[in-house]
């Protein structure tokens, strides 16, 4: 069965390892985990305001990820959307059920417009997005609140 709950600290080792993985290993991201101090400071960086950040649990182990940044106003970030190979697509779509989570907690909360970088190589990433309703996005056309990661190339938009 699989859980998704918002996160709590003894899941941190899971998820510093479970994303640092995809990022090096699969897709070979040139990023350490000390590119990414919010790894560490979860509650403090991404459970704040209408902020949250929640894991995708499967018999114990942490699965999946995904973050929301309140980013004031109307505007949220989406951030660390990771999903363990083995568990990806059919018949588990644990990356659709983080994604409703996260859009749902986003308007009971006001937030009518979610924003989230990504790379071009992440092609099933960007697919993803799109059959969500999201919407390549010119860099230049992000709020000046978004927290831009330099590592990424491609940046959309879905309005709530």
């Amino acid at each position: 069965m699989i859980q998704i709950r918002p996160f709590e600290t003894q899941d941190t080792t899971s998820i510093v390892s479970l994303i640092l993985h995809i990022q090096q290993v699969e897709f070979q991201v040139p990023i350490t985990l000390a590119d990414q101090p919010d790894l560490l400071e979860i509650p403090s960086f991404y459970q704040q305001k209408r902020g949250n950040f929640w894991v995708a649990v499967v018999e114990g182990e942490v699965v999946g990820t995904i973050a929301l940044i309140d980013c004031g106003g109307s505007v949220g970030a989406i951030r660390k959307m990771f999903v363990k190979q083995d568990f990806r697509g059919k018949p588990y779509h644990i990356a659709q059920q983080l994604l409703d989570v996260l859009t749902q907690s986003a308007q009971q909360q006001g937030i009518n417009a979610l924003y989230l970088g990504t790379l071009e190589r992440l092609q099933a990433a960007i697919r993803f997005y799109e059959r969500n309703g999201f919407v390549l996005l010119p860099k230049g056309d992000l709020p000046q609140a978004f927290p831009i990661m330099e590592v990424d190339t491609h940046f959309f938009v879905k309005k709530l």
